[in-house]
């Protein structure tokens, strides 16, 4: 359930981002994203947590939190403006990809045979959903498309290493001092944009986005994402990112009333399919552990 939210949630960020990268540049805006996301995830984990990460966990730390804040949100916001929308659609379902090969090359996942067909279902039916756009590959969108596959990585890298650090870290801590190391260095990236943007000029319906960014796809998503995986797997968290594409069929339906046709429907089923098989397999490998 906390792994749907996010998904949800995600999907309603990707809609109002659109309104609100009208007012302000998306650099900027990551910017703006980590300077309060920050303190406000750090304060909240101090009074719920109150624990110090040892100075040995200080570098992994810091490690995920150039993966996951930096990287996951500056090379996306610079890819998607070398390329189409539509091509970074095509290749963000290769997170689940770089997860799985990450946890199996570092034995974090066990490569059988229902989580790579799982894997692979929930991927095609991703694809299948995004339908046959094409990918963009002359001239700068081909340095566009790099990074999008640098975000997946990155962000894939970023669930696959918080694993060992979940198991001896309660989950908002672990969010809290990434964002601190990550948002950080976000900032630093950030700064001339965002003295070049204009406060006052920015809308009220505006604000009221960037408040729903900060304050859920961004702080309240990412402890539940590290509080799910500590209690399942690299594999299965993201899996989930394929729903992405379901939850934009979904908004376009109810509010743009867009009738899904026989290819989307293929594409629910294939990665409802897929989502199953993963969530079988991390539950029968949380049995086993526990059992051991």
């Amino acid at each position: 359930m906390a792994l749907l939210f996010v998904q949800v949630t995600f999907g309603a960020f990707h809609v109002i981002s659109k309104g609100v990268l009208l007012h302000i540049s998306p650099l900027a805006l990551a910017g703006v994203r980590a300077l309060v996301a920050a303190p406000l995830v750090f304060a909240f984990a101090w009074h719920v947590d109150r624990v110090v990460p040892r100075r040995r966990d200080l570098p992994a730390l810091a490690g995920l939190g150039l993966l996951g804040v930096l990287g996951n949100q500056v090379l996306y916001i610079l890819g998607l403006q070398l390329t189409t929308a539509g091509t970074a659609g095509i290749l963000m379902p290769s997170i689940p990809i770089f997860a799985l090969a990450f946890a199996a090359t570092l034995g974090i996942e066990r490569l059988d045979g229902r989580r790579l067909m799982g894997v692979a279902l929930a991927v095609v039916g991703a694809l299948v959903l995004l339908g046959p756009g094409g990918v963009a590959v002359g001239g700068r969108s081909a340095l566009g498309n790099l990074l999008i596959l640098g975000n997946c990585a990155a962000y894939a890298a970023y669930l696959v290493l918080q694993r060992p650090l979940l198991l001896r870290l309660p989950p908002l801590t672990v969010v809290a001092w990434t964002f601190v190391f990550g948002g950080a260095a976000t900032v630093a990236v950030s700064v001339p944009a965002m003295l070049r943007a204009a406060p006052a000029a920015i809308p009220a319906a505006a604000w009221w986005g960037i408040a729903y960014i900060i304050l859920i796809p961004t702080s309240v998503n990412y402890v539940l994402n590290s509080w799910a995986l500590r209690r399942s797997s690299p594999a299965l968290v993201a899996t989930y990112t394929t729903l992405q594409p379901v939850i934009a069929a979904s908004l376009a339906f109810f509010f743009l009333h867009e009738t899904p046709g026989v290819r989307e429907l293929g594409g629910f089923a294939l990665i409802a399919a897929g989502l199953a098989l993963v969530a079988v397999a991390a539950s029968r490998r949380a049995r086993g552990t526990a059992a051991e």
